[in-house]
């Protein structure tokens, strides 16, 4: 076998050996331009979705072709498979990140309220926290708003993921991947 991939990247065609850590902290949903970069990054599975369902088919036959796959599956049904870990894996990261990113900006503004309520607090002090807990709750909808758009986000990826995984049905044994699944499809 060659030294170099046959079919593009490794980063295309699978998750990276190596992959980035990204350690999101309450800076991180603080800073509005941060946090949705890092959705973006998360982003890029669903928005590449038919380049890789066509790269991994690839690569599947070409692993089928050279008899490495011992899977009683044929290279669309791994290739589909595979890329529905890939995408829940993915799903459930952002999922964790936006609740997480939600927590921390109403605490935040919980904070603030404290001050404006506190008896002791000076009147600089509360027109400071009352601006800060203006921009806390901008923060806050827009995190919020991520989550209306990750509901899209995942019906458009089902979409096109059933459009070329027809046939392909998650195992009842993920549980998680199924309540998706379902959710998506209008099953239960």
């Amino acid at each position: 076998m060659s030294s170099t991939p046959q079919l593009g990247s490794l980063a295309i065609q699978a998750p990276s050996l190596t992959p980035q850590i990204v350690h999101v902290s309450p800076e991180t949903c603080l800073n509005l331009s941060m946090f949705k970069a890092v959705l973006r990054s998360y982003r890029g599975l669903d928005d590449t979705i038919n380049m890789r369902l066509n790269r991994t088919a690839a690569f599947m036959h070409d692993q089928e072709r050279q008899k490495v796959s011992r899977s009683k599956l044929s290279a669309e049904e791994q290739a589909c498979s595979r890329l529905w870990q890939e995408l829940v894996s993915n799903w459930s990261r952002r999922k964790e990140l936006i609740e997480y990113c939600v927590g921390v900006v109403d605490k935040s503004n919980e904070e603030k309220q404290e001050i404006v309520d506190s008896q002791t607090s000076s009147p600089s002090e509360v027109r400071k926290a009352r601006a800060e807990k203006y921009s806390q709750e901008v923060k806050r909808d827009q995190i919020h708003k991520e989550l209306s758009v990750e509901t899209i986000v995942k019906q458009r990826s089902i979409d096109v993921f059933r459009s070329r995984c027809m046939y392909f049905v998650p195992p009842f044994t993920d549980v998680e991947a199924r309540k998706l699944w379902d959710a998506a499809t209008g099953s239960r």
